[in-house]
């Protein structure tokens, strides 16, 4: 279609420019009228600068399958397309969105060669300046992006070191102690062996030894008001058979398992007067058995610590791989267990029939950390958090439900920004969210939403169950609008 300086210099766009700046538009460029459709989709090679003229055009994103509509407008003079073919990259440039009309629409059409060429040569200084502000903006977001992810690493790093400290700690008292009860059982098995022991009493003693110790191995726990009355009872028996000191061994029997009638059959096998060694004798071996107990309870505690370090961290498993969202949500709050702290209760509502899906683990371990700092955060240490999954739309949810004041409606629509943070000076870098919504967008082709009310928000994650035809692993590219 014909080209009209004249209509050119009516758009807020070209408004300044003389008639031979906009006579080398004109001629440079086209005019073209399209149907209702595409102009041109996400992905392809960003070849031309578009300026509506007139009719009405839609822009979008592509999330997961679908595209989302970003901006629809009738306004004349709005452009998309190589926004940014002034960079000098427009060979590698691709459309980052889609741009469709929904009546015959009119634009005119500059080659992205000429519009960074005409950039240049009219505007050498702005060209210089958004050059500046483009690539600034890109180095700065990579590192104060490092920054946040080291500060995420600190704290990870504190806390497990925390969690790790505890069970480490008891292991070391618990082997210490142990070391005391061997040594004392091995004076009283010199007792007994001088004493006057029948060998079958010998034996049948121990036997009881043998079974004392599965005993402990099975014991149940008990509430503590049984736990006081079995107590008691011990510590009467103890009397009753002139033991001194009984009520320093009846909570050790007690947390063991044994009662009454145990120490029964003891005492049927023993004399009156070896009685009392060969209770403490047993004793030895309750409490041998405890902290034998106790040391491994730590050091599986330990290990599992580690083992979420490893699950955390996906150090030793490939970047793009099937995975289960269960073990990266538990490993994730594992970690941040010591940061989370007593005063927030964890509610997982886990469907664990839902299939494990293709993903960047190690990064979704990144949103789910950024989410759960976030609620935290915002309930102040005191409130209940609940990590929900489910099956909706055909996508996995991953469901981040905290109960604290919310997200006021006014900043709502900005939270997802870079650099944007609610968080005192000094706390937050604000690209926490950005990062997480860049992870799961961009790279795993989700979705990322916010429902929020007073005493109820809600971050879901919703993510592909299959993996794209040409899905491989790649960096996540810049969120905003199309261009």
């Amino acid at each position: 279609m014909p080209c009209d300086i004249t209509e050119l210099s009516t758009l807020f766009l070209f408004e300044e420019l003389d008639a031979e700046q906009l006579g080398r538009l004109c001629a440079e460029g086209r005019v073209e009228l399209f149907e209702p459709g595409y102009v041109y989709e996400e992905g392809e090679p960003a070849t031309c600068f578009f300026v509506l003229l007139e009719g009405t055009l839609v822009m979008s994103r592509r999330v997961g399958g679908d595209d989302v509509e970003i901006n629809r407008t009738s306004q004349r003079g709005v452009y998309a397309g190589a926004m940014q073919a002034y960079l000098g990259t427009s060979d590698e440039a691709r459309y980052k969105g889609s741009l469709r009309v929904t009546e015959p629409s009119r634009f005119f059409i500059l080659p992205s060669e000429t519009f960074s060429a005409v950039l240049r040569e009219w505007f050498p200084m702005a060209v210089h300046l958004l050059e500046g502000l483009f690539f600034g903006s890109q180095n700065t977001q990579r590192t104060v992006g490092q920054r946040e992810r080291l500060l995420a690493l600190g704290s990870l790093s504190a806390g497990l070191t925390h969690e790790l400290n505890n069970p480490a700690a008891a292991a070391v008292r618990a082997t210490s102690a142990l070391r005391e009860r061997v040594a004392g059982m091995r004076h009283k098995l010199g007792m007994i062996a001088t004493g006057s022991f029948a060998r079958d009493a010998m034996g049948t003693l121990v036997e009881i030894q043998e079974r004392t110790a599965d005993q402990v191995a099975k014991a149940t726990p008990l509430s503590p008001l049984e736990a006081s009355d079995r107590e008691d009872a011990l510590g009467d028996w103890f009397d009753d058979h002139g033991i001194a000191g009984g009520w320093e061994l009846a909570p050790t029997f007690v947390q063991a398992g044994l009662d009454t009638d145990w120490l029964d059959q003891v005492a049927a096998t023993v004399d009156e007067g070896t009685l009392e060694g060969a209770v403490r004798w047993l004793n030895y071996t309750v409490e041998t058995e405890l902290l034998m107990n106790e040391i491994e309870d730590s050091t599986t505690r330990v290990s599992n610590l580690v083992n979420a370090a490893k699950q955390y961290s996906q150090l030793d498993r490939a970047p793009y791989q099937v995975a289960d969202v269960h073990e990266l949500l538990d490993s994730t709050l594992m970690m941040l267990a010591g940061k989370i702290g007593t005063g927030v209760r964890i509610v997982k509502d886990y469907d664990r029939a839902l299939p494990r899906i293709p993903a960047y683990p190690g990064e979704l371990n990144q949103v789910w950390t950024n989410l759960i700092d976030n609620a935290v955060s915002a309930m102040g240490g005191e409130g209940t958090l609940t990590v929900r999954t489910a099956l909706e739309r055909e996508q996995l949810l991953v469901e981040f439900r905290d109960t604290g004041p919310g997200v006021p409606e006014e900043i709502r629509g900005r939270i997802f920004d870079p650099f944007f943070t609610t968080k005192p000076v000094g706390e937050g870098t604000g690209l926490g969210l950005d990062i997480s919504w860049r992870i799961v967008v961009n790279k795993h082709h989700g979705h990322l939403q916010v429902h929020s009310v007073p005493g109820d928000t809600r971050f879901q994650v919703f993510l592909p169950l299959t993996a794209a035809e040409a899905d491989t692993p790649q960096e996540t590219h810049q969120k905003g609008g199309t261009s």
